[in-house]
């Protein structure tokens, strides 16, 4: 109902009065449509109701104003000066209604509102920007936020519901977390083209004992790897220096100041540096995985970027060295299992 308060004043005694008025938007359609056709007969047939319902409209809007709307005769509808200020604002009243009608239908179809995901910089800049590309062409008015950072606090953004998804290699299981497995990426040893160790086929993590090594911070996914690696291997780095960003890393590196082992979708990230990346043995890898939160409802918006990232791994992603991409199993429902076959 649309609510209009106002003040009258009687011009005899000054005595102020408030009067509330109710009209329903069926109300301020009716008002429309007969002062844009100038006929009860045509509105009638816009509106889809029959005349005498119209008109019992239109009356009951005039009683709840308690002024004439429209000079009525046998052959015309004409507005009166109250009407056409009435008729204005029931014409802006239904605008605006029908415009916010619209944003929630296009909401909950799917095709406005916001995505906040939250995830790793190096996948930020390899998984998402093709299905990125791919969503804004079927759903140009969704809002997408890309939020990279460190392991820890893409968990933490998921955990408060700063993030409606988090894109990680997130290791740590948790009930409340549904996974969709993206892909998995194995690690190399990056170094200077002149390294010893450059021309191999591959390295052994013990082989990095004697070796000065360029490591990630304590907050990354790749660290948590890298050191069980080394703790399986029974390896002790003879130095050790610590970067929290790929650019760092790979500078160091390019200096001479060690070695690094990194992931896969790292790669592309360090080429600037004009590294060499070597396979370790035995292979580790890290699981990257779509997370949203279990008892939080995905959005119709959510629900079809998840539903395009499983068209995008069906599709044959871009090949990058060490990289397996998931497939999504056509036999089960993402939404409920997440279940992938390798």
């Amino acid at each position: 109902m649309i609510h209009i308060t106002y003040e009258v004043k009687d011009q005899s005694d000054l005595e102020s009065c408030t009067m509330s008025i109710n009209l329903g938007l069926h109300h301020l359609r009716a008002l429309v449509a007969v002062a844009d056709h100038r006929s009860f007969t045509l509105a009638a047939t816009q509106l889809g109701v029959g005349q005498s319902s119209l008109s019992r409209t239109v009356l009951e809007a005039e009683r709840r104003l308690r002024t004439p709307l429209f000079q009525r005769s046998t052959r015309h509808v004409v507005l009166t000066t109250d009407g056409a200020a009435v008729v204005a604002v029931a014409r802006s009243v239904i605008e605006q209604m029908d415009a916010g009608l619209e944003h929630i239908q296009g909401y909950l179809s799917g095709v406005r509102g916001s995505i906040t995901i939250a995830t790793l910089p190096s996948l930020a800049a390899t998984v998402l920007p093709p299905v990125i590309r791919r969503y804004q062409e079927l759903h140009p008015d969704v809002v997408l936020h890309v939020e990279d950072n460190l392991s820890d606090q893409v968990s933490e953004d998921l955990r408060l519901g700063r993030a409606d998804l988090a894109l990680t290699a997130d290791p740590v299981e948790n009930a409340d977390h549904v996974r969709h497995p993206v892909a998995t990426d194995r690690f190399f040893l990056a170094m200077r083209p002149d390294h010893r160790y450059a021309a191999r086929k591959h390295v052994g993590w013990t082989d990095l004992e004697s070796e000065p090594l360029i490591a990630f911070g304590a907050a990354s996914s790749i660290q948590h790897t890298v050191g069980r690696a080394l703790q399986d291997a029974g390896v002790a780095p003879a130095t050790l220096v610590q970067a929290q960003n790929v650019a760092a890393v790979a500078g160091l590196t390019a200096a001479g100041l060690g070695v690094t082992p990194v992931p896969g979708f790292v790669l592309p990230l360090m080429r600037f540096a004009d590294l060499v990346f070597v396979p370790l043995v035995p292979e580790y890898v890290r699981a990257i995985t779509m997370i949203h939160h279990r008892h939080r409802p995905l959005s119709p918006a959510v629900r079809q970027w998840v539903e395009l990232v499983d068209q995008h791994l069906a599709a044959e992603p871009q090949a990058l060295p060490g990289v397996r991409w998931a497939r999504p199993d056509p036999e089960v429902t993402r939404a409920e299992s997440g279940a992938y076959r390798a």
